[in-house]
């Protein structure tokens, strides 16, 4: 029997898992996991009877056929997530805890199956995922001060930021690396304060940061704000920090961040307005390779040739949702 933890690489994937894992260790568990854009990963397994699987933080719309194929195998999964997951199957061996609602996030859905056994680390994810309410809101009930939420904020924005990037290489840590670094503390203040390799992740993302400072929209209409991005190394580490600013900034707007891939294709992020947290999804899926939740979302590859339709259907779908700047 075999055991394996199938995670997105962000901060909600890691901090969701590492609450699960400070709460049940397993010796030699196996991590798959990825970029944040890295969702496919079910596929991954070759699941056999009598497996344990946990899946965090990808959805099951995406996973479909290899969760059912772990089922057919006789695997048990735990599946907790919060994006669009389509028909979810009913089987005795799927444990599943899904919620899309716009205001919580995988880690909040684990914290609340665990009963607040490691709250401090739902409270990163969700800073993380850009669910600064509920992050707050949860750190309050648990004792927490401005001053120590403000620097789980930061923690969480870090460990999201290093799961962007187009490839591995983009990264500062493999998303499994980071997550066996974070599991070894139980308390999150303790990481900030002893961990050394935080402090090369701090500095990357202020760096990356400090470049992104003089982008300016290619297109404001009344529906929000269209970046055109370089094909940089920063761009592609910073764009989802980038983004989730951006709409904290401007409340009222969604926003489309596009990186350049070539000469023929973007990448696309996708941002609600932060005041109306739902239409991203509806919008990426119209589009192959688009996916995500109602508050964010993205493209993984759009063709320039339909750069014009991205455009007209941007404007269109949080128009009518009467979404003004």
């Amino acid at each position: 029997m075999s055991h394996y933890d199938v995670f997105n690489g962000d901060a909600d994937g890691i901090c969701a898992l590492n609450q699960l894992r400070l709460c049940e260790p397993i010796e030699g568990a196996i991590l798959i996991t990825g970029l944040k854009r890295d969702i496919d990963l079910l596929s991954r397994v070759e699941a056999t009877q009598g497996d344990k699987i946990i899946v965090l933080d990808v959805s099951l719309d995406k996973n479909r056929e290899g969760l059912d194929n772990a089922l057919s195998a006789g695997a048990n999964v735990f599946y907790a997530d919060h994006h669009f997951p389509g028909k979810i199957p009913q089987h005795q061996g799927l444990d599943i805890y899904i919620d899309v609602a716009s205001d919580t996030c995988t880690s909040l859905i684990v914290n609340k199956y665990l009963n607040n056994a490691q709250a401090k680390w739902a409270v990163v994810g969700a800073f993380g995922d850009n669910f600064d309410q509920a992050a707050k809101n949860l750190g309050y009930s648990i004792g927490l001060n401005d001053l120590e939420l403000t620097e789980l904020h930061q923690l969480g924005i870090c460990l999201n930021y290093n799961g962007y990037g187009f490839n591995i290489d983009d990264l500062m840590f493999h998303p499994a690396q980071l997550f066996r670094i974070v599991n070894s503390y139980s308390d999150p203040f303790d990481f900030l304060r002893s961990e050394v390799q935080y402090i090369r992740l701090l500095d990357q993302y202020k760096a990356d940061l400090s470049s992104s400072k003089n982008t300016a929209p290619e297109i404001i209409t009344n529906a929000g704000a269209v970046y055109i991005l370089p094909n940089e190394p920063w761009v592609k580490r910073i764009v989802g920090v980038m983004a989730n600013a951006q709409v904290k900034k401007y409340p009222n707007r969604a926003h489309a961040l596009l990186v350049e891939m070539g000469s023929d294709g973007y990448r696309v992020s996708v941002r609600s307005p932060y005041n109306r947290r739902y239409g991203a999804d509806d919008l990426c899926r119209q589009f192959e390779s688009g996916g995500g939740r109602k508050a964010a979302a993205g493209i993984n590859w759009l063709p320039a040739t339909l750069l014009p339709d991205f455009f007209k259907k941007f404007h269109f779908n949080f128009t009518v949702n009467n979404i003004a700047v």
